[in-house]
Order: structure tokens, then sequence, then C-alpha cells
């Protein structure tokens, strides 16, 4: 059996505030359709969690009148340091990958690494891109 090569993406990000706001905002339906998979031209049509091992997410953001759904399940859920969910986008791959979110102390706030492991070497720039754009996002929502 060959495995297709696979490539891990790592950002990092800093915010001025606690690591428990930082890892909450990412199980708040409310506050995670801000900056979960929401792109600057779509519009976030559905933002589902169940926050809990085990539980699920769909987020659907609707781009150009295409709806784009990304999917996964909790693995780990340890609240407020570590977060890790099987991630998958339909429409374009039944390929799930997994991505680990490490919210710790830094400076009197918080930084967050995030690893996603399993990504397809020719979607690791743009993979890249996009959670450099999500954890940008993120800082915005929290204000």
């Amino acid at each position: 059996m060959n495995v297709a090569p696979t490539a891990t993406v790592r950002v990092q990000h800093r915010y001025g505030t606690t690591v428990e706001r930082v890892f909450d905002a990412w199980l708040d339906p409310g506050l995670a359709r801000q900056f979960l998979f929401a792109t600057p031209g779509g519009t976030m049509v559905r933002a589902e969690i169940d926050p809990r091992v085990h539980g699920t997410f769909v987020f659907t953001d609707r781009r150009d009148g295409d709806d784009i759904e990304h999917t996964g399940r909790y693995v780990v859920i340890d609240r407020p340091h570590l977060l890790v969910f099987t991630f998958a986008v339909p429409k374009f791959s039944a390929q799930e990958t997994t991505v680990t979110v490490d919210v710790h102390p830094a400076d009197g706030g918080s930084e967050v690494t995030l690893t996603h492991e399993g990504v397809l070497p020719e979607y690791a720039e743009r993979t890249q891109a996009g959670w450099t754009m999500i954890l940008d996002g993120l800082a915005r929502s929290l204000g």
C-alpha cells in the first residue's frame, strides 16, 4: 500500500488576553463563526459545534454563491490548553487531517501554536495562509 506524502503546517499568534478566553473562542459558535473558516469575501451561513470529545463541528462559508463546508470531530478537549480535532473539506477531498491547537501563557497574554498534520504538499502554502488568516481573525474577534 502506497501512502501519499503529507506535510505539517505550523503557525503561531500572540494574544493580549487569557488562555481561557482564547481557548473558549474555539468552542463558542457565536465567536467561532466570526473567525473559524470565515473568509473576507464569504458569508458564514452555518456554524454548529458540539463541544465535547467525539462531538462534531460544521462550518459553511458561502463564497460567490458556492457553499464550502468545513467539518471535523473533537479528539481532545483539555481546557484551557489543548484542542485536537479532525478536519476535512468534503467538497475538495474526503481526506481527514488532524489539527492541534496549543494555547499557553505568554508575556501577560497568551500564544496559540496551531499544528495541522496530514496536509497534501500541494496545499501546504495555502493551508498556512488560511490558518494565519484564521488566527488573525481570532484576534479581531477577541477585540
